[in-house]
């Protein structure tokens, strides 16, 4: 017969435990960004405005920062109002890069659907503009970016994808976004995406992962 663990062991068996499900979580949960030796930054064209690399500095500078993922509806400060850094949307991240750049998509897509709401998607059953969730919702930004911006082409060629371009995909019913940085992925000779699809924001080789259902260059 086993023998029965003296009770004094039982909470270093539990924190034994608990070690080992962390390293195995560690060891299946994807990277937050390639590793350095395969990876090759980008300078920007010379003519590229200031704002489009803070743009791109600031959605970089979300992996790592942003680890978790909550899709809850929140009271939010108006304008220049978030949720904590450490998690959010796949919408968050691309709200928080446009901040670093000085442009507030959550006070630019309320203005404009406060003027033109009738042309943005309905399909929440809202009779008028919410500061507090509109510019987190993927087909609002799809939406703004396309009356603000220029809508470009879908296909897969990864030449028409630029640094700062924003990206819509379609997942299976759940819409997604991400933004295109100039980090490039030596062995896809893609740019890498910016993104948080449930796990925080990281940075990956994602851009034909996926249906993509929107392109979008705002300069």
């Amino acid at each position: 017969m086993m023998k029965r663990l003296p009770v004094s062991m039982l909470p270093i068996l539990a924190l034994l435990l608990i070690a080992a499900c962390q390293q195995q979580i560690a060891r299946t949960r994807p990277p937050l960004k390639p590793p350095e030796q395969q990876t090759e930054v980008h300078a920007l064209a010379p003519n590229s405005s200031p704002i489009l690399k803070a743009i791109i500095d600031g959605a970089v500078d979300q992996v790592g920062k942003t680890t978790g993922y909550d899709p809850s509806y929140q009271k939010l400060d108006y304008p220049n109002g978030d949720v904590p850094i450490e998690t959010g949307v796949c919408s968050d991240v691309i709200v928080r890069a446009f901040r670093k750049g000085g442009i507030d998509l959550q006070k630019e897509v309320h203005e404009d659907m406060k003027a033109n709401f009738s042309l943005y998607p309905v399909k929440w059953g809202l009779k008028s503009p919410d500061t507090n969730i509109d510019h987190r919702r993927v087909p609002n930004l799809q939406t703004f970016f396309g009356r603000k911006g220029k809508s470009l082409s879908t296909n897969n060629d990864s030449e028409n994808f630029l640094p700062g371009d924003v990206v819509t995909w379609d997942l299976g019913g759940t819409d997604h976004v991400g933004i295109v940085v100039n980090v490039l992925y030596k062995p896809s000779q893609h740019y890498l995406i910016v993104h948080n699809i449930g796990g925080g924001t990281r940075m990956e080789d994602a851009l034909f992962s996926w249906k993509i259902t929107g392109h979008y260059r705002y300069f």
